[in-house]
């Protein structure tokens, strides 16, 4: 119990006056972490395409719509309607997937700015509450019955020595894929913590 109450005060920074039966709370602070490093991951891309001329940013935003992102290949809802039909422990689970995929990437992400050295640690604090919330929804059911299968490699060759135009495509690619990542966690985290009001219309 001790160890449940300290991992809550690290993902509400401090913010623990309520009972750690209080769902709802929780999953607001999971939703608030998300939607800041939403809004981040936004920033951070529009700054490094106002970087770019008008030619880089055709050329490289027509590269990344043949492309794809590293974690497309964690299975989740192909559209709204699926979304709102997926069990809250399912969202939970796509989430939390999402945000460790990031682990390791968003440390190329970090460095150079303060809100780029927000990224690791606010991810940390997220997949930290998603676990919390995971657990209080789990009822006896397996966490990841297949996560033997999810071995994601780091990006491809990103962490390569590459020419200056591979370079560009990669930090377009890799800022490109963690906004919309972070946009599905937002998405999934808010539906889920709709479920926990029976009277809200948690339509997308």
């Amino acid at each position: 119990m001790d160890r449940v109450v300290l991992l809550l005060s690290v993902v509400s920074l401090g913010v623990s006056s309520q009972p750690i039966t209080d769902g709802q709370r929780l999953f607001s602070i999971a939703v608030s972490r998300v939607q800041h490093l939403h809004l981040l991951a936004q920033r951070l891309f529009s700054d490094f395409e106002s970087s770019l001329q008008t030619e880089e940013q055709r050329q490289l935003n027509k590269i990344f719509l043949q492309d794809f992102c590293n974690s497309d290949y964690i299975i989740s809802p192909i559209d709204k309607h699926e979304t709102q039909r997926s069990s809250v422990l399912k969202l939970l689970s796509i989430s939390y997937r999402l945000v460790e995929s990031w682990e390791f990437p968003s440390r190329s992400l970090s460095g150079g700015s303060a809100p780029r050295n927000q990224i690791f640690p606010k991810l940390s604090e997220l997949k930290t509450g998603i676990l919390l919330l995971i657990r209080a929804n789990q009822d006896g059911a397996e966490l990841f019955p297949d996560s033997s299968a999810l071995q994601l490699a780091p990006y491809g060759n990103y962490y390569q020595s590459l020419g200056a135009d591979e370079s560009l495509r990669r930090t377009y690619e890799l800022l490109a894929c963690f906004k919309k990542d972070m946009h599905k966690v937002e998405t999934y985290l808010t539906v889920a913590k709709c479920r926990l009001s029976p009277e809200a219309n948690c339509t997308l």
